[in-house]
């Protein structure tokens, strides 16, 4: 049975550590809401753990950088887990080959930065596409372009066999008022028409187990059922961790706004229909992060 909660106050005293998603839950793309982080202040004083959990196809020092330039404080979070670095690791473990063709934009690039946990890293090497063994994906290269723009290059990588990397599950993300296409829709759409696609963000296993690694890296290893996952994605973050075996909270107010007449709280009846619609079953809801 889902339950709306009014604040994450009102369920915290049940967990010992948040996979907080980023996009649509802390910020919109430009700034942070402020609601949100005084939420994750409030967990943290009261001894929680925050890891942010997020499908950005960078490295995390990267993200860091990015969400500081968004006015999200470093008092509200203790570590972060992205699904670029999931990727990277696959990458330099030879997961599409030596010699790769790229599909993001170039403030993506630093996801071929060298990663100091892989032992022996495969020398990537980015070349043409009609030279490579394998596609790495961070998203399309105009993300205001439906992904159908890319089928030319997509059909001709598939005809070669090639595999795609997805360091991006997200279908799209809204940007300020400016909805955008991320990796997820380019690497449906290939496997629609018969390409192999390799996964590694939410809602995929490999990110949840970066995301426990991260816990333990500073000592704070938790048990499953003191976790909670907080997101906006239904495909992604609720997902997710419903595979993943942990509770989570729907921030309805993000990506699914519309379909759940979200204003302050989502409208009981429409949210009731687009969790059935989706078959999701999230242990509570909330219009915005606070």
């Amino acid at each position: 049975m889902n339950r709306i909660i009014e604040s994450l106050g009102e369920i915290s005293q049940n967990y010992d550590a948040l996979f907080c998603d980023l996009w649509g839950c802390l910020h919109d793309g430009r700034r942070a809401f402020p609601e949100a982080v005084e939420a994750l202040r409030a967990f943290r004083a009261d001894g929680g753990t925050v890891v942010l959990l997020t499908n950005a196809p960078r490295p995390r020092a990267s993200v860091e950088t990015q969400i500081a330039r968004f006015g999200i404080p470093e008092d509200c979070w203790d570590t972060i887990a992205t699904s670029g670095d999931s990727a990277r690791a696959a990458m330099f473990r030879g997961a599409v080959g030596a010699r790769v063709w790229f599909m993001g934009q170039s403030f993506d690039e630093p996801f071929f930065s060298p990663m100091k946990m892989i032992a022996d890293p495969v020398p990537v090497e980015r070349v043409a596409l009609e030279e490579a063994e394998g596609i790495v994906c961070t998203g399309p290269f105009d993300p205001l372009q439906p992904p159908e723009a890319l089928l030319p290059q997509l059909r001709a990588a598939q005809a070669r066999g090639l595999p795609l990397l997805n360091a991006n599950p997200d279908l799209m993300v809204d940007r300020g008022e400016v909805r955008e296409w991320c990796g997820g829709a380019v690497a449906a759409l290939y496997a629609q028409i018969g390409g192999t696609v390799l996964s590694f963000g939410k809602p995929h296993p490999p990110v949840y187990a970066l995301a426990r690694e991260r816990l333990g890296e500073i000592g704070r290893d938790m048990a499953q059922d003191r976790i909670l996952a907080v997101g906006d994605g239904i495909v992604t973050d609720i997902a997710g961790a419903a595979q993943d075996g942990i509770d989570s909270l729907f921030v309805t107010g993000g990506l699914a706004a519309a379909e759940t007449r979200t204003g302050r709280q989502p409208d009981p009846e429409a949210l009731r229909g687009f969790l059935d619609e989706q078959g999701a079953a999230p242990e509570y809801s909330i219009g915005k992060l606070r």
